[in-house]
């Protein structure tokens, strides 16, 4: 009898680390299929767009890309393939919750309210929400936008920022809803609207973009600074420890600033615009001290 429970005792001993070793959630999900699904932006300059050659790129895809390696790393399948899902900002959230896509990479507020359905990974950039509006116009504040037609996109925080601004200082705005951020500045630079309100780094990569950078300028005043995370699924513990373990060491070696450095103050494709945009003081103190939080 002593020997038949010793013999239990180790193969159980034995047994509970093999089970601890398989993955679960996304990582199962992604060993079962043999390949991961990174969902990528059209527009969505300089974090996630197409080049001129139609293909994907970005800082939050070069981020991604570094994810990919060390998922392949952990399930020891360096055959793992990569498929590319195009999304949208209204669709992104449904995409991850259903499975189709396994994590977002593209601009994504890390919102209180988002957090429940999703999950974020630490924080990747901060921005702040503004207006770009016409250089030679009057605009300097929301409250100028009072009676005026303003562009933005659907499914946006800025939506909910500029009515809570609007009902805070009692002014109202024409709302112009366009499905991306390329329709939403079409909207302005065609003479449909007024502004267009959305994230400020966004905002100054469709400036650099555009045919007359010169004409358009983005106001001083701000809705609220957001941060930015990688959207994975809730509830999956060990693909979020193992996403920010890839970032948390990106940003101890100096990796993540390089990359930065690439994508925000250098020329970038296709037209080789510089955004010139330095790491703002927010995001240099979510590098040295990594976090998640929402606002």
């Amino acid at each position: 009898m002593k020997g038949l429970l010793y013999s239990l005792v180790f193969l159980t001993a034995v047994a509970a680390p093999a089970q601890a070793q398989s993955p679960t959630g996304t990582l199962a999900k992604i060993k079962v299929a043999g390949e991961i699904r990174l969902g990528h932006r059209d527009v969505s300059v300089p974090f996630s767009y197409l080049d001129g050659n139609q293909k994907p790129v970005g800082f939050a895809m070069d981020l991604c890309a570094r994810i990919v390696d060390a998922v392949k790393d952990e399930l020891k399948l360096p055959a793992l393939q990569t498929k590319l899902q195009p999304i949208q900002l209204s669709t992104q959230i449904p995409l991850i919750e259903n499975g189709t896509i396994d994590i977002v990479c593209g601009p994504a507020t890390n919102t209180l309210e988002r957090q429940k359905v999703v999950a974020f990974s630490n924080t990747i950039f901060v921005s702040s929400i503004r207006a770009v509006v016409r250089k030679d116009g009057p605009i300097k504040t929301f409250e100028d936008l009072k009676d005026k037609p303003v562009a933005l996109t659907t499914g946006s925080t800025s939506i909910a920022l500029l009515l809570a601004r609007a009902q805070e200082k009692k002014f109202e705005v024409k709302q112009v809803l366009s499905p991306d951020h390329a329709a939403s500045f079409l909207a302005l630079t065609t003479g449909r609207s007024e502004a267009f309100v959305m994230d400020d780094i966004l905002l100054a990569g469709l400036i650099a973009s555009s045919q007359v950078p010169g004409d358009w300028r983005i106001i001083d005043d701000a809705l609220r600074t957001e941060p930015y995370g990688l959207i994975i699924r809730r509830d999956d513990p060990e693909f979020k420890a193992l996403v920010d373990k890839t970032l948390v060491a990106m940003m101890n070696s100096g990796q993540f600033a390089e990359l930065y450095a690439k994508w925000f103050t250098k020329p970038i494709p296709p037209k080789n615009v510089n955004l010139n945009f330095p790491m703002p003081a927010p995001l240099t103190d979510a590098v040295a001290k990594p976090n998640d939080k929402g606002v």
